[in-house]
């Protein structure tokens, strides 16, 4: 078996139709059925040819600006099915969630689903992508180059922690895979390079930290991040326990500011005292 894709939002290629090895047609539920080979292209034209259909640079333009609307259109319905099943699947998580209802609350079918997505697992790969791949931007797009070492570590350790508590259904995403063992997490040639990213922006503010003499300890980038990772996860994964023992919501916003202020805290004072 084949698969056609479409553009994928992190360039993975997720979104797939089927087709069989035979090059039968694939219908496309935006566009139609569509020539498994170049045969029926040709027939097309020559048909056209004949009822004096030619093609017209106004013709062309026209088709052209379709094209475009209809790529518009399935990027933004491919948004909107990724919407829902990122809350679908980290509130039910894989086993639980269902395609029937993904399909029912964005007013599409499951034909459509797994036409752009294969099946359920692919739909819940393609979550899984988008959602690791929005923190490794965000971490990115910190300009560390013009901070100084010190502001620049606390930065990210306060934009890691505003995400996660930002964004608890990606918390919860990475909970319900690690249940599961990573086995899905494994399948993703995307996920498995994404970590690299993460330690690049680390490596680049502990070296120069290090180097200027503003960080005492040679410390590791994977050890900074499992530092700032766990401290963000614990504020989200443990919220409603932690609030029923201690009855304190470290979500709320005095909470929030408190530790947001201690977690640049934490991981400042470990790299500056040995």
């Amino acid at each position: 078996m084949v698969y056609a894709t479409t553009p994928s939002p992190i360039g993975t290629g997720y979104g797939r139709s089927m087709a069989d090895s035979h090059g039968t047609a694939t219908t496309d539920p935006h566009q139609g059925p569509r020539e498994g080979n170049a045969a029926g292209t040709r027939d097309a034209a020559r048909t056209g040819r004949a009822s004096g259909t030619i093609e017209t640079p106004v013709a062309t333009a026209g088709r052209r600006g379709v094209g475009k609307t209809r790529q518009r259109n399935r990027d933004e319905t491919m948004r909107n099915i990724l919407d829902v099943a990122t809350v679908e699947f980290s509130d039910k998580g894989y086993a639980g969630a269902r395609v029937d209802e993904i399909a029912r609350r964005t007013a599409s079918t499951k034909r459509m689903l797994y036409y752009y997505f294969g099946d359920k697992e692919g739909l819940y790969i393609a979550v899984l992508e988008r959602s690791y791949s929005h923190i490794r931007e965000i971490e990115s797009s910190l300009d560390v180059e013009s901070l100084e070492p010190v502001d620049a570590i606390r930065a990210l350790a306060e934009l890691t922690f505003d995400h996660h508590l930002e964004h608890p259904d990606f918390v919860r995403l990475v909970a319900n895979e690690n249940i599961h063992r990573g086995v899905h997490i494994r399948q993703s040639e995307a996920l498995r390079s994404l970590g690299n990213p993460a330690l690049d922006v680390l490596g680049t503010i502990l070296e120069r930290g290090h180097a200027s003499g503003a960080f005492a300890r040679a410390a590791d980038p994977l050890d900074v991040h499992m530092l700032i990772s766990a401290y963000s996860v614990f504020c989200v994964a443990n919220r409603y326990t932690f609030d029923t023992l201690f009855h304190r919501d470290l979500a709320s916003e005095e909470s929030r500011e408190h530790l947001r202020t201690m977690v640049g805290d934490v991981i400042v004072g470990y790299l500056c005292h040995r």
